[in-house]
């Protein structure tokens, strides 16, 4: 069968799984953890691993600006742009998030790294991950949410074009182009200064290596949905990588495969799960690992559990907010950032501490 007789969605998966191989691949191989690399900091004062974060934001940031700019994409018809500001999501969630990740070994995608090496742990915690995302989205506590976002979400209607920092500072009068290139460059730039001018970082060619494939996974994603799967009788929604979500969707996915339709997030699980796998085979790291004893497994579907309620809260994850959602300059990934890395530094220090009051005396008397 030619590909151009295929459904649209289902040449859009088929690309985001082959993305997605790319991704789990270069995750597992080169240790690709946000939570590793806030564990790096905070224990050994190693920055490699964050900085490795931080090229992949650059990169992501920089190339999808451009791909904004040439007319390739939209960005201002995704998610992390339309709406309002969601800052009070952003921060509860992202604390949630950050904090959970710690106790359940890793964020999302890390997670589904976790699965294609051997981790039995990891498939419990994604169930878990799943089950509370869509509790959030759309059950249980999905009330609660929606509450949240009434009352304190800050609509940007009739004041910016949207809830990009580019479009806040035209707002304020800064011609259009200054303000997005300028915002683009200030943070693209600003992170490849901080990542390179570090000498460790720079002998660092594993961490190097994965920051920029990472990087440049988040545009692949806008391009295969934006422009492969912009199809004029049935468009795919302009996304990228994101798990939280995309984890209840493929639960559901998954149970109700004859009456579903596949999207990017879904294939894009299943990929990078497959690139994972296929990595740690050929580097022969693939091993089965289980809990260790029942503390350990309630500290893990505690773990999900935030995560799962928190990622959907902050509209993201690690990923989904941290890499492409700052990609769009959204300020409210930038606030749920800065709320995954302080919930995550905060978790890190429970860990240590033993208490939640002890571990957030001990984040600010570290500062």
């Amino acid at each position: 069968m030619n590909v151009s007789e295929l459904p649209i969605s289902t040449v859009v998966g088929l690309a985001a799984f082959l993305v997605g191989i790319v991704f789990g691949a270069t995750a597992q191989r080169t240790n690709f953890c946000t939570m590793g690399a806030l564990s790096d900091i905070v224990f050994m004062g190693d920055w490699n691993r964050f900085r490795a974060w931080m090229l992949a934001v650059a990169v992501g940031v920089l190339a999808t600006q451009a791909m904004d700019a040439a007319g390739l994409i939209t960005i201002g018809k995704s998610i992390y742009l339309a709406g309002a500001i969601a800052w009070a999501g952003a921060v509860l969630g992202g604390l949630m998030f950050g904090f959970g990740m710690t106790l359940a070994g890793g964020c999302g995608n890390k997670t589904l790294v976790r699965i294609g090496g051997g981790n039995l742990k990891s498939v419990m915690t994604f169930m878990i991950v799943g089950l509370f995302a869509y509790m959030t989205l759309k059950g249980l506590i999905g009330l609660a949410r929606v509450q949240l976002e009434a009352v304190a979400n800050v609509p940007v209607a009739g004041i910016a074009a949207n809830q990009g920092i580019p479009a806040l500072l035209a707002a304020m009068g800064l011609p259009k182009d200054i303000a997005q290139w300028g915002a683009t460059l200030a943070v693209g730039l600003g992170l490849l200064v901080f990542c390179f001018k570090d000498h460790e970082f720079r002998s660092s060619p594993r961490d190097i290596i994965g920051g920029l494939i990472i990087g440049l996974m988040v545009p692949a994603g806008w391009w295969v949905t934006g422009v492969l799967g912009n199809d004029e009788f049935d468009p795919t929604p302009l996304s990228s990588f994101t798990f939280v979500a995309p984890i209840g969707d493929t639960l559901q996915y998954l149970m109700t495969f004859s009456g579903s339709t596949i999207n990017f997030g879904i294939a894009a699980v299943g990929g990078v799960i497959a690139g994972s796998f296929l990595s740690s085979i050929t580097s022969k790291s693939f091993h089965i690992e289980a809990f260790s004893d029942a503390p350990d497994m309630l500290r893990h579907m505690l773990g999900a559990a935030l995560m799962g309620t928190g990622g959907v809260l902050a509209m993201g994850c690690t990923i989904g907010q941290g890499l492409t959602g700052m990609s769009t300059l959204s300020l409210t990934s930038l606030i749920a950032l800065a709320s995954i890395l302080f919930g995550g530094v905060w978790g890190l220090k429970y860990m240590e501490e033993g208490s939640v009051g002890g571990a957030l005396k001990a984040v600010f008397a570290r500062g």
